[in-house]
C-alpha cells in the first residue's frame, strides 16, 4: 500500500508522508504506458486515486506525483470545472512543489531546470523539452537516442520499424522524412529513437 514510497529520492519522503497524513490518496504504481506518466480521478466512493507508472528515475517519479497531486488541490480548492491544467492547477502545482525545491532533494542543474519549469508548467513534462532532457540524465542507461542528439541526415528507427532521416529543425520540432513513402513527419527533440548508423 506504501509501495510507492520506494520510486521516490530519500529525503523527499518523510516531506511528502507529512502532506499526504493531510490529504488522504490512494497511490497506486501500475506498469509504464506509453501515453501518460501518471493520472488522477475521484472514484464513485469518492476517494481520491491518483496512478503513476513504474520508473527508475526516482526524480521523474517524484514530479510526476507532484504534477498529479496538484490535480487533486486545484478540484478539491475550485471545483471540477476548471480547466485540468489551468491557472488554478498551475498555482497548485507550484504550491506543493515548492518544498521540494531544495538541493538534498533535486540535484543541480535539474534542480534549477525544474523551478523554470514551475514558472509556466506544461500538461506534461515531455512536452518541456528541457526539463525532459534534464530527466533523462537520471534514466536507467539505455540504446535509445533522442532526435535532438542525431546528426542532421543520420537514420533512424522507430519500435513499429519505420524508418525516417532526420532533417532540419522547424521551430520547437525537427522535420523528418519517411524512407519509402517520403512522408514529412515532426518530431519532437526529446523523442527517444534506435539511431541506424551507417557505414
Amino acid at each position: 500500500m506504501q509501495e510507492f514510497y520506494a520510486y521516490l529520492p530519500t529525503s523527499a519522503k518523510d516531506l511528502l508522508r507529512g502532506f499526504l497524513n493531510e490529504h488522504p490518496i490512494d497511490i497506486k504504481v501500475v506498469k509504464a504506458r506509453k501515453s501518460k506518466h501518471g493520472d488522477f480521478r475521484k472514484l464513485p466512493s469518492g476517494k481520491v486515486q491518483i496512478t503513476l507508472n513504474f520508473h527508475e528515475n526516482p526524480y521523474r517519479f517524484l514530479i510526476t506525483l507532484l504534477h498529479e497531486i496538484a490535480h487533486h488541490l486545484a478540484f478539491k480548492t475550485y471545483g471540477y470545472r476548471i480547466q485540468p491544467h489551468g491557472l488554478e492547477w498551475k498555482q497548485c502545482f507550484r504550491q506543493i512543489s515548492a518544498p521540494f525545491l531544495v538541493e538534498h532533494i533535486f540535484p543541480q542543474p535539474l534542480l534549477s531546470v525544474f523551478a523554470q519549469h514551475l514558472k509556466h508548467p506544461k500538461a506534461s513534462s515531455d512536452t518541456d523539452i528541457k526539463l525532459s532532457m534534464a530527466l533523462r540524465e537520471f534514466d536507467p542507461p539505455t540504446n535509445k537516442i533522442t532526435i535532438l542528439e542525431l546528426p542532421l541526415g543520420a537514420h533512424f528507427q522507430l519500435e513499429n520499424g519505420r524508418v525516417f532521416q532526420k532533417g532540419p529543425q522547424r521551430r520547437k520540432r525537427f522535420e523528418c522524412r519517411e524512407k519509402g513513402t517520403n512522408r514529412l513527419y515532426l518530431f519532437q527533440p526529446n523523442a527517444e529513437v534506435d539511431y541506424m548508423k551507417t557505414k
